[in-house]
Parts: structure tokens; C-alpha cells; sequence
């Protein structure tokens, strides 16, 4: 059974794992269409998540261009009582060709709470993400960030949303943003959901030490690095097994994982799986759950098996040698964010 922990700086509390949502909505529509499950296929997988003790839902409006958003909110209100669970969705990817269907400007901001809240059928969202920093929108214009701070505070104070939490950024700008944030009294952001796992550490460098020293929870995206740590590549991104991997899904999952060492990483942690009679993708949650600052990481599944797995994760410590093992391989990256491909 999961346990509950704090969100940052606040009196809210999650489940040690989060449910990323991504993959539920209508089939073929949106970027990862390839590979979505319906809401009947998703039922089984809330349904199994809820008994497991897991109340923390992640999605965005940009999933599935909104139909993920109605999923996730039809599910929630036929399995649950809105007070049993915490659910975030984000704000600030294109939802359409217009030059104010994106960014975080006021407009973009105050229209998208009210089109996410219209699709989930519900009255307040626990947690809005900004999904990139207010000047990190590929193809936007850079939109002041007090404008960005202000129009999410006032959706707070609307009762709309209730809590604020940031996606992949600089530290730095992270930093910019909780600090103008302060000086002129907005809502400051309680979690960071960034890009973190065995074979993507640049996180490590900056933005988590910051976040652990202001009382920021992390709660990583991409745990098990889209497959990779998992076991669905094979030893290369020619060995796709699932139907993620082999689809259109990969192009995106090769631009994340350049790193020469990053199967000889994922064999180690098959290696160390042996030793402790258990899956990788176990291994890779299970180290990460033990890293400073770590929350909730943000896991994806399509199938039953998957989430039992996962679960089971939160009940393994990896004696430290093990760690040192399995971290001992990694080699510095280019920051993703550099190249605007985060």
C-alpha cells in the first residue's frame, strides 16, 4: 500500500507514486495517439491504482489536445470522491494554431484553467503545472514573467486552482520565477517536475539541490526514461518491444537519450535486478525514490502488470554499493534544455 507524503512547502499530501496520464484519451488523436488507451482500457488501471492507495493524478491539456483531460476527469468522478484525490493538469502548449492558443500569457492562462476544469467536469484543479518556463515555449514569444505569475496567482485566488507547481526549466529561471513571485505576493510554485533518472542526472547539478533547499518536491517525469530502464529497447533503440517504443513515440525518446553509456546503464540495472530478484524498471523507480528531495515520480502505464510492478518499487532499498554501482557509468550531458528539446 502506498504511503502518503508532503508536497512541498504546503499542507498538501500525495501518493508516493503519481499516475502520468499521457497515454489515456481517444485514440489517434494527439501526438501520442499511437499508443492511447480509451477510457474503457483506463478504467481497469484507476481502478487498480486507487486500491493501491494511490490518490495523485497527473495530466495536461496539451495530451491528446484535451481528451485526456476528459478521461482522467470522467474516471476520477466515477471511482472516487473529490476530496480522495489530487489531480494536476498544465497550461502553456499550443492547443490549437491561433497566436493566443499558447504560452502563459493572461489570456492564454485564464482560458485554458477554464477549458481544463469544462473537460474534467470539475470545479477546482488540486494542482496547475506550467509546462515550460514562460520564455521556454519553442516557436513563442517570451511573455513577461510577471504577467505569467500574476495571471496564475489570480486563478488561486479565484478558487480555481488550488496549488502551483513548475515543469522542466533552468534552475535559474526557477529561482527567478519564486522570487518575483514573493516580492510582489503571488502564489509561489510547491513542486518541480523535471527531467530525472539513472540515465539523465543533469538535474542533479542545479535544480535539485535549489529545490531540496527551498522545500520544493521533486516529482520527475520520464522515471524509467520512456522504456529504456525498463527493458523495452533490448540493448538499443532497434530493439523496440512495445508498442510505444516501435511507433512514432521513439523519434521523441531518441532525441531525449543521447548518452553513450546509457544502455550499458540500463544493463546494470538488469544486472542489479537479478541480485535482488525483482524487475528494472523496479531497480530504476527504487533509486530514484531514494534520491533527495524525490516526492512522487510521475510513472506511466498501460497495463496492470506494469503498475503492480511499480508499486512493489516503493518497498525496495538498494544498499548503497548498489547505488554506487549503478551510478558509476554516467558521463556529463548537454543539457536538453540548451537545445530546446526537454
Amino acid at each position: 500500500m502506498l504511503k502518503s507524503v508532503p508536497l512541498g512547502p504546503s499542507g498538501l499530501r500525495v501518493s508516493e507514486l503519481c499516475l502520468g496520464t499521457m497515454n489515456f484519451g481517444q485514440p489517434g488523436r494527439g501526438h501520442q495517439g499511437d499508443w492511447t488507451l480509451s477510457v474503457d482500457e483506463a478504467r481497469p488501471i484507476f481502478q487498480a491504482a486507487i486500491e493501491a492507495g494511490l490518490n495523485y493524478f497527473d495530466c495536461a491539456n496539451v495530451y491528446g489536445l484535451g481528451s485526456c483531460e476528459e478521461v482522467v476527469g470522467e474516471l476520477l468522478r466515477e471511482l472516487l470522491p473529490r476530496d480522495q484525490y489530487v489531480v494536476t493538469t498544465k497550461v502553456s502548449m499550443p492547443m490549437g494554431q491561433g497566436p493566443n492558443q499558447v504560452g502563459l500569457s493572461r489570456k492564454h492562462t485564464m482560458e485554458s484553467v477554464d477549458a481544463s476544469l469544462k473537460r474534467m467536469g470539475l470545479d477546482y484543479i488540486d494542482q496547475l503545472i506550467i509546462h515550460r518556463h514562460p520564455h521556454g515555449i519553442p516557436g513563442h514569444i517570451a511573455t513577461p514573467i510577471e504577467e505569467s505569475l500574476e495571471a496564475l496567482h489570480d486563478v488561486v485566488k479565484a478558487g480555481k486552482v488550488l496549488y502551483l507547481g513548475a515543469s522542466s526549466m533552468f534552475a535559474w529561471q526557477f529561482t527567478e520565477l519564486q522570487m518575483t513571485a514573493t516580492q510582489h505576493g503571488f502564489t509561489r510554485f510547491i513542486s518541480m517536475q523535471n527531467h530525472y533518472n539513472l540515465i539523465y542526472r543533469e538535474e542533479e547539478r542545479e535544480m535539485n539541490p535549489y529545490c531540496v533547499s527551498s522545500g520544493v518536491s521533486l516529482t520527475p517525469w520520464s522515471p524509467l526514461a520512456r522504456g529504456i530502464l525498463a527493458g523495452a529497447y533490448q540493448g538499443g533503440f532497434e530493439g523496440g518491444s512495445t508498442a510505444r517504443s516501435q511507433g512514432r513515440d521513439r523519434i521523441r525518446t531518441e532525441g531525449l537519450y543521447r548518452g553513450e553509456r546509457d544502455f550499458d546503464i540500463a544493463a546494470r540495472v538488469v544486472e542489479i535486478a537479478g541480485k535482488y530478484e525483482c524487475t528494472p524498471a523496479q531497480i530504476s523507480l527504487a533509486w530514484l525514490l531514494g534520491r533527495p528531495g524525490v516526492a512522487s515520480p510521475v510513472v506511466g502505464v498501460s497495463k496492470l502488470s506494469q503498475l503492480e510492478d511499480l508499486v512493489g518499487a516503493t518497498e525496495i532499498t538498494l544498499q548503497n554499493d548498489d547505488v554506487a554501482y549503478l551510478e558509476a557509468l554516467y558521463q556529463p550531458l548537454e543539457n536538453l534544455l540548451s537545445i530546446g528539446t526537454s
